[in-house]
């Protein structure tokens, strides 16, 4: 099995986790012979999401998509995302009989039921559906996959996730005289369902740094006055020097299947205040390497005691080169 078709709808101007899983399944691949293959929405006509202009939803791609797997003929087709592009390719891999696999990322009926009251329902049966036809689903860990399961999915196996351990390292030699200490960071999108107001709004000492950008950033800037904003950001030196200058990282999303920022927070000695929810809950050992609260503000500073140390030995026990080789061992083969 060596030629992998792989069709995503989270495609670059997009920032997001699972866009950081895909590059980092796909470099591992190259460099070990895998040929991939990628459907993404830059190759068709696309319109921006309303809601999230950096989003483009491919326009009419089933035909299209066709052609590629009758031109590509791949080993074996893997679909990321349940976008207009994964739709449209598990309709033409059912009809043609080609077995495939997907990956449930994220709790998207979570996502639409913060904006939109009532669609939780409707919006979860039709993930189950999307998903049902597959041969495999792959999830990040094993909550997420005993919740699928009790709520009728099927085949699901775990593939876990990594960090980048060699790039995010602590940076001990810089200055903080801009900072009153402590500080406390989010770092992440910007969005009503990653909840960083919760953040913004907590009582607590020192300096609130927020790295990131999305559909708040321009009103949340405006409303709280007294953070320091820096708007979107490249994963490489200058960020994780920035997250350097940090204490403790705030994560007070409620919606995660995962959360790769707990991992990169880790990975540089920074611990983590969260709730006590999935993606957190599967990661922070409490006491250790972070907190679980309903009270975001005291688990932060209860971080503040904590071992950096301690942090960056939880981020080693997650690579991604066990995650790609588990991503290929879980693949079906075309023909």
């Amino acid at each position: 099995m060596k030629k992998i078709l792989l069709v995503t709808d989270a495609w670059s101007p997009q920032s997001n986790g699972v866009i950081r899983v895909q590059d980092a399944h796909m470099s591992y691949l190259a460099a070990h012979g895998y040929e991939v293959k990628v459907i993404h929405p830059e190759q068709f006509i696309t319109i921006p999401l309303p809601i999230y202009p950096e989003i483009h939803l491919a326009l009419f791609p089933r035909r299209r998509i066709r052609n590629m797997i009758e031109k590509e003929r791949p080993d074996a087709v893997h679909i990321m995302v349940e976008g207009p592009l994964g739709w449209a390719a598990r309709a033409v891999c059912m009809k043609r009989g080609i077995p495939f696999t997907t990956w449930y990322h994220t709790h998207l009926q979570l996502y639409v039921n913060v904006r939109l009251r009532g669609l939780l329902r409707p919006i979860y049966y039709l993930m189950h559906r999307f998903h049902s036809t597959a041969v495999r689903t792959m999830v990040s860990t094993e909550s997420l996959k005993r919740e699928l399961e009790a709520n009728g999915f099927k085949n699901i196996v775990v593939v876990p996730l990594g960090v980048r351990t060699e790039l995010f390292v602590r940076n001990n030699s810089l200055s903080l005289k801009h900072y009153q200490t402590p500080v406390f960071v989010y770092f992440g999108r910007l969005a009503i369902e990653k909840n960083p107001e919760e953040f913004l709004q907590l009582k607590l000492p020192g300096t609130k740094v927020v790295m990131g950008d999305g559909p708040l950033f321009n009103m949340l800037k405006k409303k709280y006055p007294d953070a320091q904003f820096f708007g979107r950001y490249e994963v490489g030196k200058e960020f994780v020097d920035q997250l350097s200058l940090c204490d403790v990282f705030v994560f007070p999303s409620r919606t995660e299947t995962f959360g790769l920022v707990v991992l990169e927070a880790l990975a540089c000695g920074i611990p983590v205040a969260a709730h006590s929810v999935m993606g957190p809950r599967d990661i922070i050992t409490e006491g250790k390497d972070g907190y679980l609260s309903e009270n975001l503000a005291e688990a932060a500073q209860k971080c503040l005691a904590l071992s950096r140390d301690d942090c960056r030995a939880k981020a080693l026990q997650y690579s991604w080169e066990h995650s790609a080789e588990a991503f290929i061992k879980n693949l079906v083969p075309v023909r």
